[in-house]
Order: structure tokens, then C-alpha cells, then sequence
């Protein structure tokens, strides 16, 4: 697997083939890590950093992948650059791709992360848009590998809730790619776009994943090892949603009946995080005093329960970062 030079801004960018060299190079360096056998791979590169959203997971993972790797950051918050003000992301991609052999983007346009991906002249790593979350996808599919004994394409699991954006499309493409059994479970209006479902369905047919999209929760979960979810309003919406998605989703929140409606008793929950699951947040807060609920796509039972795996999923979002900038920046085929 040769992806030296790669850009990583969407998954189906890849071949299924290169998509699960991937997730084996993610065990690799993270048993090089736990063994004490790592390498600097990315010796002298530079990486810079472009955040207009917040984060706490997506930037930690790579500051803490490329401080293992060897290589020097530069993190630009959303007043660290002109990006977007009084420089356009043409010209910044120009600009920082003659500093920089490599550029990470979260922001709220995935035409901005394509558009920084055609001017940089170095790889653009997307750590979150609108449209698709690959860093996050890729996480979840070595995930899930390490929770089960069952090959990849053996694994079957429900993403459940709002899945018109990033989260949604991700885990359906990324579930095709790597020839699982994937549901999407929402209200039909908060459904992925045709042209994502039709393309995860034509990976599908190459790689023998199977494809489900239903509004019939008991259905959905039927059966599966893993159900996961995400907040149901994303970074960026108007908060003035939260009454109409509340309406929506609370018939899909994950509760220990959704867990005991696949019938698996050793089935795991998967978040990407943040989750508003308690009062111990400000939206928390926020939303208890308008709506009077105090949890809202997981429940607090389930998010502290035995079957929840989302830190081991947080952790891994550092293991595969590392894997995505060794395989595009250093031309890493293993861990050395």
C-alpha cells in the first residue's frame, strides 16, 4: 500500500483495499507504541493545523500522533490566520503548502477542505466538515475490529439518529468500504443524501457489504454487535432546531431497551463524542431549562455502562491519525 503523498479529505477516496491497509496499519503502529518498538517516522516534516471549529479530541489526536511520529506542529485557531478574513482558502492553501508538508482542516465547509486539497500541493488531512469525518470513521471501524472476534466482513452495525451529515455519511461509506453489514436507523427526512446511500450501495456490490436504510428502530437494531450515535444538532446549527430535532430523535434515543432490542448480549455502544447524556455540560443545562429532558441521544445508563466503548474509540483517534500522516507523509507500510 503505497498512499505516500495522499490527500485524506473523504473516504471514498479510497479503494476498499486501501481503506482497510489503513486499519491494519492502525494495529500495527499501536502495537509498535504498547511494545516499545516506535519509530519517528516523520523526522523533520511539518504539519499545520487549521481549526475555524472547536475540538478536543480531533486536535489532541494529532498533536499527540505527529509528537510521536517526530513531527512539528503549527495549530491556527479560527484568529490565528487570515483564512477566510482578508486571505481566501485558495491562497492560504498556497501559502502554507511552500511552509508545510502537510495541512489538517476542521471547519464548516467540506468545499473549503477540497479546495485546500487542489491549491496546497502537500497533503490535506480533513478533521471534520459538514459533509464527511474520515478521521473519525476510520477510528470506528478499528474500533469495532478490536471488540469483536469476527472478521470485518462479518461485523454488523446501526448508526442511529440525525445521519444527513458528517457522522451519518461516514459510517455508511466506511462501514461499505470495509464489507460490513451497516444500517443507517433516522426519521426518513434525516436520512443521508440519495447520492451517498447510492454510492455506499455501489461499494457495497464490490465488496459484499450489505446496506440498510430504515426509519424502523427495533428492525435496524436487530441483530447487531454495534449501535452507535451522535448529538442531534451539529456544530453550527442554529440552536433555534433543538425543539423540531428533539421532537424527531427522542423515539430513537439509545436506551438500554434500543441495547436489548438487537437481541446480542454482547453488543457495545460507540459515540464520537462530545455526548450530552447528564446535566454536566452548559448545552446540557441549556437544554433541561428549555425542554425539560435531561439526557438526549444516549442515555446516561447506557453511556456509563459496561457495553459503552467510547474512550477506547477516543484513544483510537490518535492511533489512526498517526497511521493516516505515517502512510501519506513518511510512505509507512508498517510499524517497523
Amino acid at each position: 500500500m503505497d498512499l505516500r503523498n495522499r490527500h485524506f479529505v473523504k473516504e471514498i477516496d479510497f479503494t476498499p483495499e486501501e481503506w482497510m491497509g489503513l486499519v491494519d496499519l492502525t494495529g500495527e503502529l499501536k502495537a509498535a507504541r504498547r511494545e516499545g518498538r516506535e519509530q519517528r517516522l516523520l523526522d523533520g516534516r511539518t504539519i499545520a493545523l487549521i481549526f475555524e471549529k472547536t475540538s478536543t479530541r480531533t486536535r489532541c489526536a494529532f498533536e499527540v500522533a505527529a509528537y510521536h511520529l517526530g513531527a512539528q506542529l503549527t495549530y491556527l485557531d479560527p484568529h490565528g490566520s487570515q483564512l477566510g478574513h482578508k486571505e481566501s482558502i485558495k491562497d492560504t492553501a498556497r501559502v502554507l503548502g511552500r511552509l508545510y508538508d502537510g495541512i489538517e482542516f476542521r471547519g464548516t465547509y467540506h468545499a473549503d477542505c477540497e479546495t485546500l486539497a487542489e491549491h496546497a500541493g502537500v497533503p490535506v488531512y480533513n478533521g471534520l466538515t459538514d459533509l464527511w469525518h474520515p478521521t473519525q470513521s476510520l477510528c470506528d471501524i478499528v474500533t469495532m475490529t478490536e471488540h469483536t472476534s469476527k472478521p470485518a466482513d462479518a461485523i454488523s452495525y446501526a448508526f442511529v439518529g440525525d445521519a444527513r451529515y458528517n457522522m451519518g455519511n461516514s459510517l455508511l461509506v466506511a462501514g461499505a468500504m470495509s464489507g460490513m453489514d451497516v444500517r443507517i436507523v433516522a426519521p426518513r427526512m434525516l436520512w443521508p443524501m440519495p447520492d451517498v446511500i447510492a454510492h455506499a450501495e455501489r461499494i457495497a456490490a464490490t465488496t459484499g457489504a450489505r446496506v440498510t436504510i430504515t426509519e424502523d428502530l427495533d428492525a435496524g437494531v436487530d441483530g447487531v454487535d454495534f449501535v452507535h450515535t451522535d448529538v442531534w444538532v451539529s456544530m453550527g446549527e442554529s440552536e433555534q432546531v433543538w425543539g423540531e430535532r428533539i421532537g424527531l430523535l427522542s423515539p430513537y434515543q439509545v436506551t438500554t431497551d434500543v441495547l436489548r432490542s438487537t437481541g446480542n448480549p454482547d453488543v457495545r455502544f460507540m459515540h464520537c463524542l462530545p455526548s450530552f447524556h447528564d446535566l454536566n455540560t452548559a448545552v446540557g443545562q441549556r437544554i433541561f431549562k428549555d425542554f425539560g429532558i435531561t439526557e438526549m441521544e444516549v442515555t446516561d445508563e447506557v453511556f456509563e455502562s459496561a457495553a459503552s466503548i467510547v474512550f477506547d474509540q477516543s484513544e483510537n483517534r490518535m492511533h489512526t491519525v498517526k497511521a493516516v500522516l505515517a502512510a501519506t507523509l513518511g510512505g509507512a507500510g508498517g510499524a517497523g
